[in-house]
């Protein structure tokens, strides 16, 4: 334990080059980037109110596991997406998941169309809570559902 304290303490001068440390905020992108083309290419928004958004996806090949379901990560991908959709502002800065909870229930494979919608729960402070559910808009199955925490520096209602 000892040695493990000696290699992860910072010597003042490290510590002074940390501190001078300078992020510049991205520079705003003109068209979508390869991840938003990549992962959520093909959303259709139907019904946004406040505290409440409704859409469709079609499962993509691209999204597809090597099982030939929707992969797990696009199911996170999705819930977190959608979620943070409720309480993103334009022109504020991004908020941030503080936590994450899914459950994956059932499986969706290539082609099928899924619904998903995305409630608020409820916001305290800087940090605002939101349900995702997933399912298959032929049969109502749920494929998945999620709990979503994030965190935002908005101070404004939702």
């Amino acid at each position: 334990m000892e040695r493990a304290n000696e290699v992860l303490h910072l010597r003042s001068n490290e510590s002074e080059m940390v501190s001078e440390i300078v992020v510049n905020p991205h520079e705003p992108q003109v068209g979508p980037s390869f991840y938003e083309d990549f992962a959520l290419r093909g959303i259709r928004v139907h019904r946004v109110q406040p505290g409440f958004i409704f859409c469709t996806f079609k499962v993509p090949p691209r999204l597809i596991d090597r099982t030939g379901n929707l992969a797990g990560g696009a199911i996170a991908n999705l819930i977190d997406i959608v979620g943070n959709s409720l309480i993103y502002r334009l022109g504020q800065p991004m908020n941030v998941s503080v936590d994450m909870s899914i459950s994956y229930l059932s499986n969706a494979k290539l082609d099928d169309e899924l619904e998903i919608t995305s409630k608020l729960l409820g916001k305290i402070g800087s940090v605002s809570g939101t349900s995702v559910i997933i399912k298959k808009k032929a049969s109502g199955e749920i494929i998945a559902e999620g709990r979503h925490s994030l965190f935002s520096r908005l101070k404004s209602k939702i």
